[in-house]
């Protein structure tokens, strides 16, 4: 690649598109919806919030100094990230707390950028985290949800046109907002099938989704962190959920 098409590489990248009409953005959320809303397509579907739900994990390992010994996606979209370090405090307590609001806060990130025109910044950038997670897997079916991701993101950047690119991000953007707000209900109504009941755990292990059992569920573990009920945090993983779907609609709506 010579510097001419490495520039208009980066040029492309760093630059705006036009976005798809007001009816064209509000049809890819109902779209959205439809994978989110009927369960059987949630069953498969969820897989995707369970790769930013680790992820989101992950990342607030390393970011408060924990050492990330891997992730682990299972196929009844459970999940599982392990770190090492201190198994109290404020890095444990944030690294625990990081996976419920990782969809959301990824959707309503996904909607500034393309509130802002940089579409196909958000495919780029989307790729490169999905290929850094890939690095942390530690299971077959892991591998391949985070390649099968990967796979459609790059195909879609390089191969489809900017109005299918547009639509493909606005959809994908859409589906990390409402899919952000159903799994905290899903913990809630764990809880309530287990009575609430939670089983000590060791607190280097953190990140297993409503998919598994509830008594070793983020908000547990957030409420033997903290000594804060486990309600606590389950308000807390719906407020973000539910404010980040709030503004980030008004923004892919332009509102």
């Amino acid at each position: 690649m010579d510097s001419t098409e490495a520039t208009a590489l980066w040029d492309r990248v760093v630059g705006t598109q036009p976005a798809p009409s007001v009816w064209l953005v509000a049809a890819t959320g109902l779209v959205a919806l439809a994978a989110v809303a009927p369960r059987g397509i949630w069953l498969v579907t969820r897989n995707a919030v369970t790769i930013a739900h680790e992820g989101g994990h992950g990342l607030v390992a390393l970011l408060a100094g924990r050492r990330l010994e891997g992730i682990r996606l299972h196929s009844d979209t459970s999940g599982l990230t392990v770190s090492r370090g201190k198994p109290s405090g404020l890095g444990m307590i944030l690294t625990a707390a990081a996976g419920y609001p990782a969809a959301s806060l990824l959707g309503l990130g996904g909607a500034w950028l393309l509130s802002a025109g940089h579409i196909t910044a958000l495919l780029w950038l989307a790729t490169a985290l999905l290929a850094a997670m890939l690095l942390m897997i530690r299971n077959a079916y892991g591998v391949l949800t985070v390649v099968l991701s990967g796979s459609l993101f790059v195909l879609v950047s390089w191969l489809a046109g900017p109005a299918v690119q547009a639509l493909f991000a606005y959809g994908v953007v859409w589906f990390l907002l409402l899919g952000g707000v159903r799994p905290a209900f899903e913990l809630q109504a764990k809880r309530k099938q287990w009575g609430g009941a939670a089983a000590p755990r060791s607190g280097v292990v953190v990140g297993r989704r409503a998919g598994g059992g509830a008594p070793d569920s983020d908000a547990d573990q957030l409420a033997r962190l903290t000594n804060l009920p486990a309600v606590v945090w389950l308000v807390f993983f719906h407020v973000i959920s539910l404010c980040a779907l709030t503004g980030g609609g008004r923004w892919l709506l332009g509102l």
